[in-house]
């Protein structure tokens, strides 16, 4: 999860996410309110996740509109969040749905020995200390053959913050078969604006 002020804030800085939840979706690309946003991350996701029905887990899912959305799919998904008002928030958004919100760390999400299809995560590992560890412990939490899907980037131009795609899927040799780089700065559509930044999705298959 993330927005426009967090960009600025260091990695290991503090955020009171709880404090963020209730403005949180006011980011078109938080809470795709916008029906042209909204149906370019549909569009997005039914391109990445599996095309039968799948076990989806949503680390750091934030207010849950992506979990929102491949429910909306078929898919079954679990999603976690340390905030509890973003969970709470979450949960009202799934409401009815074939999905299950767990107040947790996602990077050390509170699943027991459940796998999953698809481990899905936004703008995450990039605030994580140690993401190569993190890396390593999602891989365990996939069935073989299964999909880490990553959204992230690079963002500012005075102290820019995130994470490389490069350096990203140098992470993940060790712990993915074969990846793939989706370029996704060059879809405003996905952000609610015009973008000059890195913003990409990586595919890793395990």
């Amino acid at each position: 999860m993330t927005n426009e002020r967090e960009h600025t804030v260091a990695v290991g800085t503090e955020v009171d996410w709880d404090a963020e939840a209730a403005a949180f979706d006011d980011e078109p690309d938080h809470g795709l309110r916008a029906p042209e946003v909204r149906a370019a991350w549909a569009a997005r996701l039914r391109s990445w996740l599996p095309g039968h029905p799948a076990d989806v887990l949503d680390l750091g899912c934030g207010t849950g509109s992506l979990s929102l959305l491949a429910a909306e799919q078929g898919h079954r998904v679990t999603g976690v969040d340390r905030s509890p008002a973003m969970v709470e928030r979450a949960r009202a958004k799934l409401a009815g749905h074939d999905a299950v919100v767990l107040h947790g760390d996602a990077a050390a999400p509170p699943v027991g020995e459940r796998r999953y299809d698809v481990v899905l995560v936004r703008h995450v590992l990039w605030t994580l200390p140690d993401p190569a560890r993190v890396l390593g412990h999602w891989r365990t939490l996939l069935r073989p053959e299964g999909l880490l899907l990553l959204v992230e980037g690079v963002w500012g131009t005075l102290s820019p913050v995130g994470i490389p795609a490069d350096r990203l899927t140098g992470l993940l040799a060790p712990v993915a078969r074969h990846t793939r780089v989706e370029r996704l700065s060059d879809d405003p559509l996905l952000w609610g604006k015009t973008v000059d930044d890195e913003r990409y999705a990586v595919l890793a298959t395990v």
